[in-house]
């Protein structure tokens, strides 16, 4: 185990202490990470996990003690020469700012440490301010910007185009 997350409860007279560990996000899982996205999104996560075996990704899950994921994300080694891009970053909503974001995000840069590369960056919606906040925290320096878009599967079902604009950020590790 690597470390624990602490959760207080609404009233402040209790706290639940959980052990948590990371280790490499599997297809198994895949059912249970529902939370990060449609049934679009997990498809593309399962492709991505396709790749892990040629080397050109790491996609990495922060588990709790019965093995359930409450955090994922994937580290491409091919996007930027020398370095790991860290993408599709997710924790499970009721446990954000529990310190679970941060907690991916070092061990991702551990990964690219141990690869013999020294940078990871990443790319952050612009209206995500609350999660460049997390990057910016934790070190990444915005260099530029870009357009992205993705296919998302709305809750009626329908796949549509998401377009918008990201900011980069980069950390020299």
């Amino acid at each position: 185990m690597l470390t624990a997350v602490t959760t207080a409860l609404d009233s402040g007279d209790a706290a639940l202490i959980v052990p948590v560990r990371v280790r490499d996000l599997l297809p198994r899982d895949l059912p249970a990470c529902s939370w990060s996205g449609s049934g679009t999104h997990l498809r593309q996560v399962e492709r991505e996990l396709m790749r892990v075996a040629a080397g050109e990704v790491d996609y990495l899950a922060v588990c709790t003690p019965v093995d359930l994921p409450v955090a994922i994300g994937g580290i491409d080694y091919r996007v930027r020469e020398k370095a790991g891009t860290l993408w599709q970053l997710a924790v499970f909503p009721a446990l954000q700012s529990r310190g679970l974001g941060t907690l991916l995000i070092r061990a991702a840069e551990q990964r690219i440490m141990n690869r013999g590369l020294r940078r990871a960056e990443l790319a952050v919606e612009e209206d995500n301010p609350r999660a460049r906040a997390l990057y910016e925290r934790l070190g990444y320096v915005a260099y530029g910007r870009e357009p992205d878009a993705w296919d998302e599967e709305g809750a009626d079902g329908v796949i549509r185009r998401h377009e918008t604009m990201c900011v980069l950020l980069r950390r020299d590790l």
